[in-house]
């Protein structure tokens, strides 16, 4: 992810972590709430905040655990009108500082979906904003609908309109 496309960054030192850890509070500004909304498609975010507590498990091994609670407004698929959504989500992760990147020749190994696999991270200055946005991303409903909220297709007509073709057919029929 290119760091300067994200609406929110909060830079953290891992580096500077000792063993009994920090607790670090991301909460967007007003400018940063326009932006975040925006950038995730939504209407409005009316709150972004995340408790996220950073642990070092070992030299260079972190854990990143987060509470995150946003509040957001959302168009209604059905009616157009507004839908107030709140989300509430934990998440988890482990980083591993891998001094060594990648892009210099190094042969990249995927993980075939498994979440148990740490994050590698080849720098100590980590974006805590980062998986928070993931995270608040993929907890939004794309199609979010109003209580109570039903389409109704467009009524169809009783009558059938003559085909612009029938004056073709008659033609057809009387030679």
């Amino acid at each position: 992810m290119n760091q300067r496309a994200l609406p929110i960054c909060h830079v953290f030192d891992l580096g500077d972590l000792s063993q009994a850890g920090s607790h670090v509070v991301v909460a967007a500004r007003s400018d940063e709430l326009e932006a975040l909304a925006r950038w995730a498609g939504v209407d409005t975010v009316r709150a972004f905040t995340a408790g996220v507590e950073l642990r070092r498990t070992s030299q260079n091994r972190f854990a990143f655990e987060a509470e995150l609670s946003a509040d957001i407004v959302q168009s209604c698929v059905a009616t157009l009108e507004p839908v107030s959504t709140h989300i509430a989500r934990h998440l988890a992760r482990e980083l591993h500082y891998v001094p060594h990147s990648h892009a210099d020749g190094g042969e990249l190994t995927l993980a075939a979906g498994n979440d148990d696999v740490p994050e590698e991270i080849n720098n100590l200055d980590y974006d805590l904003a980062g998986p928070l946005l993931e995270e608040f991303v993929l907890a939004i409903d794309p199609y979010p609908r109003k209580e109570g909220a039903t389409f109704e297709s467009p009524k169809e007509h009783a009558e059938t309109p003559e085909s612009p073709f029938a004056m073709l057919k008659s033609l057809k029929q009387g030679s």
